[in-house]
């Protein structure tokens, strides 16, 4: 089985009773002589720091941002709008990947016939933009982005070579789950088909179809609710509350009525992976033992089986994009899609392109091993354990102490959980609706970025503390919308005329930024975070010494570097004496003795006294006020 991630010390039961238990993080050990890296924490390797962004909204100076607004009253992004000097500046904000997401062509409400694609229904459009997770040609990007559609996928191309040249790799969705539902490639190479074009839709299920048939009922648009309109009411050849589909054909998010409800995922057709209507899987179950084998076991594993048609198609889709130059994949709702697929693809991917960034949104944790090590995912979203007690926190809903206890249930898995406290799917932290105040995301980001040797997701717009503040249409306040043509007050600013300066940013928004370029640059480049790891909170907590529920702690290190992480979530201001355990004291081998703890954040300097091989150091901290400590010997020691 699976080694847990430990560094066995002398005293580690002892010490892990007073609440100080130590960990090694760096890096995927399997047991197997072909062991696999965890692809951020490779030597000399950087931490992964991932910068999404909707190229729609990013470069969109419009500051109109009508509600329901067209693209001609709002305006739109453009892949072009991301200059050299914009992404010298992401890079330069730290991060190492750019994920674009909503690059794909997805269903929108947009006459693009000239280029002989067809019109979308706005009856199973979400919003007027339309969700970037409806896709309807996997094999070519969003017309409404380029300044040519004609030559949308040779502006991405350009987009994706000026990304490289800024030292960004990149990253794109692919979404397995589901497609919209009047899906059409019309960019595909000639020898594939399109997703259902070979379907015998007369039954519910074959092995070899890509959809679910409701056999013998046509499709039914969703009864409205709470005063809903398409386009908000406006007059539209194509609003006739009917979308020609038959037989029905089941919806996205599983639902297997002809018409499903508003609440479902309407927009988009479920794709069938062979798994039967009763949940059994008609494809070879993959071995339990391949756990501890590596991508080219699962390649060689599946070279000789007979998967499903949908199988096929969605590795071709992943090869065109590898071949383009796509340098990994961000899967949407991964956990909907059963694990041997996974193997499937993720084998094949690695086989072509080894150093492929593979991201996957799940939401079972139950299931998170099985997805690393069966489904050969890089990396999960960690939302259910390590944002969700971060977010109670700040919301005055939950205590530290959560934090440390999810920690200690991923510790053998740390270094695959993406850390992060804001993307598309999340409410903005500066909205009134999660704290109100972006400052109050500081210690977050901080405890976030500095937990393990995984990567930090940056949605953009956050380091300028956007409060998403306005309804957009379908898309509501508190989240930077992902249906409407819009912009983003704070990325204007940012933006001015092409410049990508701090010249019209605020006061505060200027100091933001600032923290976040220091944090995530020195994340991304420090040796101790992808190093070992020692919960510090459970042990000050137990020593009522002024430290609460409202701060946060651990120690990280390596052989160049010892990390003292230190965060206030309180909107207070706390003074405590902090208190090192002797295992830590022991494993830094810190004499007795003066030492300095010096920020790497800011100029703050606490000084450390090692005495009887336990530590101590006075810390006091204003409000959201957190710290990441080098130690080095006292200079006057």
């Amino acid at each position: 089985m699976k080694k847990l991630h430990s560094l066995f010390i002398a005293k580690l039961l002892a010490t892990s009773l007073l609440g100080a238990t130590l960990f090694s993080t760096g890096g995927c050990t399997q047991e197997n002589s072909s062991k696999e890296t965890n692809p951020s924490t490779e030597a000399g390797g950087e931490k992964a720091v991932i910068y999404q962004v909707l190229p729609r909204l990013f470069g969109n100076t419009n500051s109109t941002n009508k509600p329901w607004g067209t693209l001609a009253e709002n305006g739109v992004g453009k892949f072009s709008d991301f200059t050299p000097k914009a992404l010298s500046e992401i890079h330069a904000l730290g991060a190492t990947h750019i994920w674009y997401t909503g690059a794909l062509h997805h269903a929108l409400v947009g006459d693009y016939t000239e280029y002989g694609i067809s019109n979308d229904d706005p009856d199973v459009v979400k919003g007027r933009a339309g969700s970037p997770y409806a896709i309807k040609d996997y094999y070519s990007v969003n017309p409404d982005l380029a300044n040519n559609p004609a030559e949308r996928l040779q502006e991405f191309q350009a987009l994706l070579q000026r990304s490289h040249a800024a030292g960004l790799k990149v990253i794109i969705d692919i979404v397995p789950n589901h497609v919209a539902r009047a899906y059409q490639s019309l960019d595909k190479p000639r020898d594939l088909r399109d997703f259902g074009a070979d379907d015998n839709t007369q039954v519910t299920y074959a092995r070899n179809n890509n959809f679910y048939y409701v056999v013998g009922e046509d499709f039914r648009v969703p009864v409205a609710e709470d005063g809903y309109l398409p386009l908000n009411g406006e007059a539209n050849d194509l609003v006739d509350g009917q979308f020609a589909e038959s037989p029905a054909k089941w919806t996205g998010n599983g639902a297997r009525s002809p018409q499903p409800a508003m609440h479902d995922w309407y927009e988009t057709v479920k794709i069938n992976f062979g798994v039967r209507p009763d949940g059994s899987k008609n494809f070879s179950e993959l071995p339990r033992q391949y756990a501890e084998r590596d991508y080219r076991a699962h390649a060689q594993f599946w070279a000789d089986k007979k998967v499903p048609d949908t199988w096929k198609k969605f590795r071709d889709i992943a090869h065109y994009w590898l071949d383009f130059g796509v340098d990994g994949f961000r899967y949407d709702m991964a956990g909907m899609v059963p694990v041997e697929f996974w193997s499937y693809l993720n084998s094949s991917i690695k086989m072509r392109n080894p150093d492929a960034l593979l991201l996957a949104e799940i939401y079972t944790p139950e299931r998170y091993r099985d997805y690393l090590y069966l489904g050969k995912m890089d990396y999960l979203y960690d939302k259910v354990g390590t944002y969700d007690a971060i977010r109670a926190v700040m919301e005055n809903s939950g205590s530290t102490d959560k934090i440390a206890e999810v920690q200690a249930g991923l510790i053998d898995i740390s270094a695959h959980m993406l850390r992060f406290m804001e993307n598309h799917d999340e409410q903005r932290i500066a909205s009134s609706e999660f704290s109100g105040n972006p400052k109050a995301g500081k210690p977050a980001m901080l405890v976030s970025a500095a937990l393990s040797p995984a990567p930090t997701l940056v949605y953009f717009g956050q380091e300028l503390g956007e409060p998403a503040n306005r309804d957009a249409g379908f898309g509501k306040a508190s989240r930077t919308t992902i249906f409407d043509y819009w912009s983003v007050p704070s990325v204007r600013r940012w933006n001015n005329k092409g410049a990508f300066d701090t010249a019209l940013l605020t006061k505060e928004e200027k100091e933001l930024r600032s923290f976040y370029q220091r944090l995530l640059n020195f994340s991304k480049q420090s040796p101790a975070l992808r190093g070992d790891y020692l919960d510090l909170h459970s042990y000050n907590r137990q020593k009522n010494s002024g430290y609460g529920e409202k701060q946060f702690s651990f120690a990280r290190w390596s052989e160049q570097e010892k990390l003292l992480v230190v965060a206030n979530f309180d909107n207070r201001a706390v003074s405590f004496n902090f208190q090192l355990p002797e295992v830590l004291i022991k494993h830094w081998n810190l004499e007795m003795g003066q030492f300095k703890a010096t920020s790497q954040l800011s100029q703050k300097t606490i000084d450390l006294e090692v005495n009887n091989q336990l530590g101590s150091m006075k810390i006091d901290l204003e409000p959201f006020e957190s710290h990441i400590f080098i130690i080095t010997r006292h200079p006057q020691d």
